[in-house]
């Protein structure tokens, strides 16, 4: 699937719920989905900065394609941390950056977030692009 296919997926997934309590009840539970990360990656190196919550960000170039892996001590981030992770990873840099990311307005998730986990999510899409930049260049 390509990323707006997945895109459009939980656009239709989070349009059946019209109560932001149903959307957040999908979030926890699309976090309750996402693998435990390595205790071996739970470093402040992978900590994201600007989240309230705690979130590790770990990602690998495997055969040209950034894998990300993730969690958070807060079962909301961690649907988002899922969100993210189910849209970017295992694509290319190329695809990771240029990636225009609507689905986060079309479920209205920015405007249903504290001004604090709104920050958190830029910087969990600011990192994971930053992620895609670095190996971009390591590839060239």
């Amino acid at each position: 699937m390509t990323i707006n296919e997945i895109q459009d997926k939980i656009i239709d997934d989070f349009s059946v719920f019209d109560d932001w309590m149903d959307k957040y009840a999908l979030l926890i539970e699309l976090g309750s989905t996402l693998l435990p990360l390595d205790p071996k990656y739970k470093t402040n190196n992978n900590l994201i900065e600007g989240c309230q919550s705690r979130v590790w960000l770990q990602a690998d170039l495997v055969d040209g394609n950034v894998i990300f892996q993730g969690e958070s001590d807060a079962v909301i981030v961690k649907g988002i941390v899922s969100l993210l992770i189910t849209v970017l990873s295992n694509r290319t840099p190329d695809e990771i950056m240029s990636a225009d990311l609507y689905f986060i307005d079309k479920i209205g998730l920015k405007e249903h977030l504290s001004p604090t986990r709104s920050n958190g999510l830029v910087a969990m899409l600011k990192q994971m692009k930053l992620y895609a930049i670095a190996f971009q260049a390591k590839g060239r």
